[in-house]
C-alpha cells in the first residue's frame, strides 16, 4: 500500500466534506499507528515495563474500546448499560483487570478488532449529513462539547497511545540488550 492520498485532507468517497476531512485525520493516524505494531509477536504485544503498566496489546484494545464507546455514545445517542461496558471493559477502563484479561493475542486480532470498529464509524459517517458534527451537548463535566470535537479525542487518544507504544517498544530492545 502506497501513501497516495494520505497526506491530502480532502474530499473522500462517500462522505461530505467535513466526514472527508475527519475520516482522512483518522486514517493517517491509524496508518502510522499499525506500521507501529504490524509485526510484533505475541510476546512484544503482552510486554510489560512494570507491574502497573500497559502493554501494547492493552492500548489496541484501548483504542478499539474507545471507538466503540464514542459510537455508542454519538450514533445511538445513549448513555452506556451495564452490558455495554461489560463490553467495553476491561479495555476502556485499563488497569488490573486489563492486565490479567487483555494477553496471549496475536497481532491479526488486534488489528480485525481494530479494522472491523473502524468500518462501522466510516459507514456511519457516510450516512449522516455534516451538521450532525456540530451538534452541542453537555458533557465532561458540563462543558459543551460538539461530536466534531467528540471524534477528534477518538484520534487524538490514539495518536496519545501511539506514542506510548513508541516508547514500550524502546523499552522492550533496551530489555533485550
Amino acid at each position: 500500500m502506497g501513501n497516495q492520498g494520505l497526506y491530502v485532507i480532502d474530499q473522500k468517497d462517500g462522505l461530505s466534506l467535513e466526514f472527508s476531512k475527519l475520516a482522512t485525520m483518522m486514517e493517517y493516524t491509524r496508518v502510522t499507528t499499525l506500521a507501529e505494531v504490524k509485526d510484533l509477536t505475541v510476546d512484544q504485544l503482552d510486554f510489560l515495563i512494570n507491574d502497573e503498566a500497559n502493554s501494547i496489546g492493552m492500548l489496541l484494545a484501548h483504542m478499539v474500546s474507545v471507538e466503540k464507546a464514542y459510537q455508542i455514545d454519538t450514533f445511538e445517542n445513549r448513555d452506556f448499560t451495564d452490558e455495554d461496558i461489560q463490553l467495553l471493559n476491561p479495555a476502556l477502563e485499563l488497569g488490573d483487570p486489563a492486565r490479567e484479561q487483555i494477553n496471549g493475542n496475536p497481532i491479526e486480532y488486534y488489528l480485525e478488532e481494530l479494522e472491523q470498529t473502524r468500518k462501522k464509524t466510516i459507514d456511519t459517517f457516510g450516512t449522516l449529513p455534516d451538521s450532525w458534527l456540530f451538534e452541542v451537548a453537555p458533557y465532561w463535566g458540563g462543558e459543551p462539547m460538539n461530536k466534531y470535537f467528540k471524534w477528534f479525542h477518538v484520534f487524538e487518544d490514539e495518536l496519545n497511545h501511539r506514542g506510548q507504544i513508541r516508547l514500550i517498544k524502546k523499552l522492550m530492545r533496551a530489555s533485550e540488550k
